[in-house]
């Protein structure tokens, strides 16, 4: 037999008041322009690109991931008390620049690095063509 103390310390360790904490962290952003696009690196190691969703609402670039983790023990010869789950997400939210293809925006996992190319919009200048006016 357990005593009550034993049990009561047991329910009350770090990992129980954890049990049901929602771990979020929010990665740091890297963005490059260059003259034909924008590129946005954010590291996430352990993540899939089933886990990262990335979208364009109107002029804003959002970027979440939801991960659900869960551990259960089991022993058919014991009972445990014990079940941990966590769950780790994040948004984040940027306000694209008006020179931003919103449809040709690409994205893509490589080596736990999320990255995203916004290319920018080509203008192509054209040059005059001379006019004929008519002499009246």
């Amino acid at each position: 037999m357990f005593s009550t103390t034993l049990i009561d310390n047991f329910l009350n360790d770090d990992w129980v008041k954890n049990l049901y904490k929602k771990v979020t962290a929010t990665p740091a952003i890297n963005v490059i322009e260059t003259d034909s696009e924008y590129d946005m690196e954010m590291a996430v190691p352990g993540l899939t690109k089933e886990d990262l969703n990335v979208q364009v609402d109107e002029n804003c670039l959002n970027i979440s991931m939801e991960k659900k983790t869960e551990t259960e023990h089991k022993n058919e010869k014991k009972n445990y008390l014990r079940r941990e789950f966590s769950t780790q997400q994040f948004f984040r939210s940027f306000e694209l620049p008006e020179n931003v293809e919103k449809e040709k925006i690409t994205a893509k996992v490589e080596n736990g690095v999320l990255k995203i190319a916004l290319p920018k919009v080509v203008h192509v200048e054209k040059k005059p063509q001379p006019k004929e006016i008519a002499i009246g």
